[in-house]
């Protein structure tokens, strides 16, 4: 049986008001709900710029490998629907040309609802479709070999393409600025360890006064600021990043002198996760303990508020 204070720690965090089991319904609400609106919007992100580009690519070069697509033959009757060439039956299409039967067949046995195309390369386009990239066929193919591709990329080809692809882009004007400042923070956060490429000092969570005095955010060191900074603050000053959530992409980089960064003992891992679930999820040695002398110093300063004589105004 609990004792006396888990009894009134239980009942104290019970919702008693239709308000506050409201607030706990949609607190257990949302978490799921914004999960799957990420996850959603990965997957859609992907499919868009991804998996779709490869998939017409893969449309197109199977129908330049199978496509026979012919012509009328001289002398051919425009009343026959079927001619026969090599041994091969050809259905006649509505411009005048001519594919196998056996393609026509299928098409219009697994699309009845559809008319068929009317050139004989937009048939084979619809065909290649429908039977060789349904979407229960490609997708766990691409995501194998994606992940595959990914794997090689990593393990052995980074130095050496890597380095030449860098090398090249970094060559193009105006593209180059904007690879430079993406593959930094993007070699940030999907590094294997966290900022290895920077400094050790900059490898490091801090929490700054942002966005006024008295509000504390969470950043991550990224490097120096700029040298004019540092001339107008007349001490040194560095480039904070502050991610936000649910998108760790929208950052905002600040400025400010180094002294007033505070360093906080977390590792960048523990402070995405912090940002991304909105400080719910905070590393177990950052948690207040019940009974530390904070909180009850913090208890003590409102009891001694609420006793305090007040003085009388004259």
């Amino acid at each position: 049986m609990p004792s006396l204070p888990n009894r009134l720690s239980l009942s104290r965090n019970k919702p008693r008001t239709f308000r506050g089991v409201l607030l706990r319904g949609l607190s257990l609400l949302l978490p799921p709900i914004l999960t799957v609106v990420i996850l959603v919007w990965v997957v859609n992100t992907v499919e868009t710029y991804v998996l779709e580009p490869v998939k017409l690519s893969a449309r197109e070069v199977l129908v330049w490998a199978i496509a026979d697509v012919r012509d009328a033959p001289v002398g051919a009757n425009p009343n026959e629907t079927t001619i026969l060439a090599d041994g091969h039956t050809y259905t006649r299409l509505s411009s005048g040309q001519y594919v196998p039967a056996n393609v026509v067949d299928w098409l219009r046995d697994n699309l009845t609802d559809e008319v068929l195309p009317s050139t004989g390369e937009e048939v084979y386009r619809t065909y290649v479709e429908e039977r060789f990239l349904r979407p229960q066929y490609v997708i766990p193919i691409f995501l194998c070999l994606f992940v595959l591709f990914l794997y090689v990329l990593g393990k052995f080809l980074t130095a050496e393409i890597g380095g030449l692809f860098d090398w090249g882009i970094l060559r193009l004007p105006l593209v180059r600025k904007v690879y430079a400042a993406v593959k930094q923070v993007t070699d940030f956060v999907f590094g294997e360890n966290l900022g290895e490429n920077l400094p050790a000092h900059y490898k490091r969570v801090v929490a700054i006064e942002y966005p006024r005095p008295g509000l504390w955010s969470i950043g991550l060191v990224m490097g120096e600021a700029v040298l004019d900074v540092n001339t107008a603050a007349r001490e040194p000053c560095v480039t904070v990043m502050l991610p936000t959530s649910p998108a760790l992409f929208t950052v905002k980089p600040v400025m400010l002198p180094q002294s007033k960064t505070h360093n906080l003992n977390m590792t960048i891992d523990q402070a995405l996760q912090f940002i991304i679930s909105c400080g719910v999820v905070m590393p177990p040695h950052q948690r207040m303990i019940e009974g530390s002398s904070t909180e009850n110093d913090s208890v003590a300063g409102e009891d001694a508020s609420k006793t305090a004589p007040r003085k009388e105004s004259k």
